[in-house]
C-alpha cells in the first residue's frame, strides 16, 4: 500500500507513524482481510499537487503497489491553486499512479472550515474555498477510475493535535477507520497481522 501526499502523510500530528494515516490504516487493513500489509508514506509538509507531481511521484513509481491512495487538498486550498490547475494536476498524479498501482484511491479534501487554527474569517473563506476543490476532485476521480473517499473524522479537540489543524492520533484511527468502511471491510480491532512501513 502507498500513500502520497501532504503532512498528514508524514504524520504531522503524532509522535510516531505507527500512530499517523499510514499505520494506522495498514493495521486495520490487516485486521479485515488477515494479510500482512506492507506500506510507504510518501509524504512532506506543505505538499501541494505540484510538488506531488514534481518531487513525490516520481519517488513511488519504481515498485508496483495493490493500492494508492491520494491525500493532498490543505495546501492547494491555502496557497490558492487556481481549480483549473488543481484538476489538471490530480488529473496526472491520478494517472501516474494507474501505471504503478492496481487500485487508486483519493480522499476528500478536508473541510478547512472547521479548522480551530484557523482565525475567522479567514477560516470561513478557506472553507469555501475547499468545498470548491473537493467537488473538482470528485469530478475528476469518477472518469479516471479513482476511488473517492469521505473524510468521516469530527473536528473536535478530542481528535486534533495540539496545533488545533491536524489530526490526533484518535483522529487519525477514525481516519483508517472510515476509509476500511468505504472499502467494504470491516474494521476489527482484533486479529491483526503485523504490517511493515516506511515513510519519507
Amino acid at each position: 500500500m502507498l500513500l502520497l501526499g501532504e503532512s498528514t502523510v508524514s504524520g504531522v500530528g503524532v509522535a510516531q507513524q505507527t500512530d499517523g494515516l499510514a499505520g494506522q490504516l495498514a493495521a486495520r487493513l490487516a485486521n479485515a482481510t488477515g494479510r500482512a500489509v506492507q506500506w510507504r508514506a510518501v509524504g512532506r509538509n506543505g505538499a501541494d499537487a505540484r510538488l506531488a507531481l514534481q518531487a513525490l511521484l516520481p519517488q513511488a513509481l519504481d515498485q508496483q503497489w495493490d493500492m494508492a491512495l491520494l491525500v493532498l487538498g490543505v495546501n492547494d486550498t491555502t496557497h490558492l491553486t487556481s481549480r483549473q490547475q488543481w484538476r489538471q494536476r490530480m488529473q496526472q498524479l491520478i494517472a501516474g499512479l494507474h501505471g504503478c498501482a492496481e487500485r487508486v484511491l483519493v480522499t476528500a479534501v478536508p473541510p478547512l472550515g472547521h479548522f480551530s487554527a484557523l482565525p475567522q474569517p479567514l477560516r470561513g473563506w478557506f472553507g469555501l474555498r475547499a468545498n470548491l476543490l473537493d467537488a473538482d476532485l470528485r469530478a475528476v476521480a469518477a472518469p479516471q477510475r479513482a476511488g473517492y473517499l469521505v473524510l468521516d473524522i469530527p473536528f473536535q479537540p478530542a481528535y486534533l493535535a495540539r496545533d488545533g489543524f491536524h489530526p490526533s492520533a484518535a483522529g487519525y484511527r477514525l481516519w483508517a477507520e472510515g476509509i476500511v468502511r468505504q472499502l467494504g471491510l470491516p474494521a476489527s480491532s482484533a486479529g491483526a497481522e503485523v504490517s511493515a512501513g516506511t515513510g519519507t
